[in-house]
């Protein structure tokens, strides 16, 4: 094995830990798991599937530990996952033919407007206020299952945030909305992996050398947003989406 292999595995191993570590609660783990990627040589072509790969690693490692600390509402998602995953599917399909990045202006937007409204509201996701299915989280929920499981599919930047916004819209507080956003983020992840398998646009050798430090990483993620709750959570989900934007308009202004 060569000196650049070595740097290859130790880049992929070290961003895989971290990516895991901050997608694990509030998504955003590409933006350290895809420039790794590209940085180890992976081929354009293959690296959304590649990515997504680790990332389905990820979901499914910190969506099975907020289950069993209980911070999971399956009577509230679990009807949701078949949308997720049918959105999931048709972004991943769509965006092998028309391009992703007419996204990034609308995506910058909404970004903002999460991380204002977040800063702005205090003490907004600190209790849950959640009473229940009505008609209002019924529609709420629907409406980001498939919108963000398509967008997941086809672009995929800032999925977990506005995840975990949408269900702080109905009423859950952070911890309960990180992992009700954790088993969406997996219908939609696993459903447009397979559909990037169908199309042979994964590497398996490196999406499983980034994705197994990704599993580490989520659980030691998820064990502190669980033990930690909202003081953990909270400035971390505004950190990230501050980044995101940050990351967004770079990649638009150049």
């Amino acid at each position: 094995m060569d000196h650049m292999s070595v740097s290859i595995i130790v880049i992929l191993v070290v961003c895989g830990f971290l990516a895991g570590l901050i997608d694990s609660v509030v998504g955003g783990g590409g933006l350290i798991s895809i420039p790794a990627l590209l940085a180890a040589g992976i081929p354009v072509h293959l690296l959304l599937g590649t990515n997504k790969l680790g990332g389905t690693l990820c979901s499914l490692t910190s969506t099975a530990s907020f289950l069993r600390s209980g911070k999971i509402n399956f009577r509230a998602v679990g009807w949701l996952i078949p949308l997720s995953a049918i959105g999931a599917i048709s972004g991943a399909l769509t965006v092998r033919q028309v391009p992703s990045e007419f996204l990034k202006p609308l995506v910058i937007v909404m970004l903002i407007v999460i991380t204002l409204y977040t800063l702005f509201r205090k003490s907004w996701g600190d209790v849950s206020t959640y009473s229940g299915s009505n008609k209002k989280t019924r529609y709420l929920g629907m409406l980001a299952a498939l919108v963000i499981g398509f967008y997941d599919g086809f672009f995929g930047p800032g999925t977990g945030s506005f995840l975990i916004f949408a269900f702080l819209m109905m009423g859950f507080e952070f911890v309960t909305a990180a992992g009700n956003a954790k088993v969406l983020n997996f219908a939609s992840n696993i459903a447009s992996l397979l559909t990037f398998i169908a199309v042979g646009s994964v590497n398996f050798a490196y999406g499983f050398l980034i994705g197994i430090p990704m599993i580490i990483g989520a659980l030691v993620g998820s064990k502190l947003a669980i033990r930690k709750g909202a003081a953990y959570i909270r400035p971390l989900f505004i950190t990230v989406t501050i980044v995101l934007v940050g990351k967004q308009i770079w990649d638009t202004l150049h």
